[in-house]
């Protein structure tokens, strides 16, 4: 056999005892009369050593390796004299009797340590070395472990994984599609799934009425951090289902997911459900890290009719206390300026309110403010003294915008996300529609399928802009982990919502008609929800990118640059798939 123990599972009790071990030499350090030898599997590290008694032939064997070599060797468990307590296996070291040399290595482009000295391209392009080191490999067992605490959830909970086509018809409403053109079918094309949407609703028509997958999904859209053109997500449906009972059932899968993998519990307490539009007010987005206060107050009525146009033109005033930062230079103050100036947030500037530990009260518009005003907007916000009021003003959206980029900065600089905290909650009651003012037609905040609130649905008659969504989504620490919702089952009301959405009955059809039909045989109630599990993986690792925790992910231009893709193919390959490629503007 290869090995009898793997590179992190020796221990003080195994002294004595004749190994085998293989793997990849980590490092060799060569002290004239000793060789030592670090080998790395995924296991972890075991340290190997030539004495100076050893033949000769040994010895040469073990000179001649380099980084990276795949070897096995033969040798005893021996006490180490200088222990290594920052590794598992730091009171043994194996004393060699055989080396083997199974492959040969040349020099990696990096170091393949804990930190590397690799920039992001570069081990990108060599990312089946960057797997290798240790904090990807853990990351790996991560999403491993996550994984596996989900499927036993769910299947302790009666759900089915059942999985979905990958190649599906375009739906052109949401993000661009991933079309795959036919060979047998001339110029037509498939699409790779954006989400098994409407298979697991068509799943609960067949009676199926608790499915999950892990799936993969794709979308070709502009890349971030928490992005990739194909990611994975936790995909759940129930059948005869209200909200109550979609929050309950994943509500207890987080915690038990959180449970496994992290030791995190939560009490018994339920998840703070939290509705779409106080998150907008109190924390100026949709997704609200609780993990701190500094809320959002609005100042509107307060501060109009004192001469200061700014703020007597603008829509809405809002502010927010930093707490114990009335001690902030001039320069930190025009730092965070400068931040949410910048073209992504937008703000045309920033008023500062500063409340001195002996409660004197400047500020940059003492002009227009009395003292005693200002203290009642510090009442206002619950301010004490010590404090810094941060204003914005502006059109009500985008000011709730700057509040939010702001706050969530300030409590970055104060040190207020800890990631080993995790509060999470419920947004609940989101806008079933969205008014685009360019096409003048109203979009889905979430898709198509989504329910309104059952009181709502006379409204979609009278002003389609005020119904709520039977829509939540899963929010823990600023970061959207999953979403979903209760969906139409009735066709008569899935007709209305795609003649609000600006499809015509023949487009719905063409598009969705098959899920219409299906409804027609007798549909149950139903609702689900996706988490993003590439997202959750981060989360639960403490990290701000979701490439680490896919093994091949894409770069920011949705590159494969280990594999150089995507790439040309060549003009047979056009031909057989009826194609013509055209230069870019």
């Amino acid at each position: 056999m290869y090995r009898t123990h793997t590179c992190g599972e020796l221990r003080a009790a195994d002294v004595g005892k004749e190994v085998t071990l293989a793997g990849w030499v980590q490092k060799v350090r060569n002290l004239g009369a000793m060789t030592f030898i670090d080998l790395r599997d995924r296991y972890g590290i075991t340290q190997l050593v030539v004495d100076e008694h050893a033949p000769a032939a040994l010895k040469e064997g073990a000179d001649g390796m380099g980084r990276e070599f795949v070897i096995q060797v033969v040798g005893h468990v021996v006490e180490r004299a200088a222990k290594n307590p920052k590794i598992p296996t730091g009171d043994i070291e194996v004393a060699l009797d055989e080396v083997k040399i199974l492959s040969k290595a040349d020099t990696p482009p990096f170091t393949i340590e804990e930190n590397s000295d690799g920039g992001d391209d570069l081990r990108m392009k060599y990312r089946y070395l960057d797997l290798r080191r240790g904090p990807l490999q853990r990351n790996m067992m991560l999403r491993h472990r996550m994984a596996q605490s989900a499927r036993s959830f769910l299947d302790r909970e009666g759900f089915l994984e059942i999985e979905t086509p990958f190649l599906i018809g375009s739906t052109p409403e949401g993000a661009r599609d991933f079309v795959v053109p036919s060979r047998m079918n001339p110029n037509q094309f498939y699409a790779l799934p954006q989400s098994p949407q409407t298979f697991k609703q068509l799943l609960m028509v067949a009676g199926y009425d608790k499915y999950f997958q892990i799936v993969r999904c794709f979308r070709d859209e502009d890349l971030r951090a928490d992005r990739q053109p194909e990611f994975t997500q936790i995909d759940c449906e129930m059948s005869f289902v209200e909200q109550n009972d979609v929050l309950d059932t994943f509500e207890r899968m987080a915690r038990f997911m959180f449970f496994e993998t992290l030791g995190v519990e939560f009490g018994a307490k339920p998840f703070r459900r939290m509705p779409w539009a106080e998150a907008m007010a109190r924390y100026g987005n949709d997704k609200p890290d609780l993990r701190f206060g500094m809320e959002i107050h609005e100042l509107t009525a307060l501060a109009k009719g004192h001469g200061f146009g700014v703020f007597d033109d603008a829509e809405y005033i809002g502010a927010i206390a930093a707490t114990g930062c009335a001690g902030y230079t001039r320069k930190q103050i025009d730092e965070l300026t400068e931040y949410v100036k910048r073209p992504q947030i937008g703000a045309k500037g920033l008023v500062w309110i500063r409340l001195d530990e002996s409660g004197e009260i400047k500020s940059s518009i003492d002009k227009f403010y009395s003292p005693d005003v200002l203290r009642g907007w510090a009442t206002e916000l619950g301010a004490q003294n010590g404090d810094m009021i941060f204003v914005v003003s502006g059109e009500r959206r985008r000011s709730l915008t700057v509040l939010s980029e702001l706050r969530l900065e300030l409590g970055g600089r104060l040190g207020l996300r800890d990631k080993t905290k995790f509060v999470p909650l419920w947004v609940v009651d989101f806008p079933l529609l969205e008014w685009d003012d360019e096409t003048a037609r109203f979009y889905a905040m979430h898709h198509p399928f989504t329910s309104p609130k059952p009181e709502d649905i006379p409204l979609l008659e009278s002003d389609p802009g005020a119904v709520r969504a039977n829509a939540y989504d899963f929010v823990v620490n600023g970061v959207e982990v999953g979403g979903g919702s209760i969906r139409i089952f009735d066709s008569a009301l899935q007709a209305r919502m795609f003649d609000l959405l600006g499809f015509t009955p023949e487009q719905a059809q063409a598009q969705f008609g098959f899920l219409m039909n299906a409804f027609r045989y007798g549909a149950p109630p139903h609702g689900g929800i996706a988490f993003g599990f590439d997202r959750f993986c981060s989360l639960f690792g403490g990290a701000d990118s979701i490439r680490d925790y896919i093994a091949f992910p894409k770069n920011n231009s949705g590159r494969d640059v280990m594999i150089d893709a995507p790439s040309t193919i060549d003009q047979a390959q056009l031909d057989e798939l009826f194609l013509k490629t055209v230069k870019p503007e």
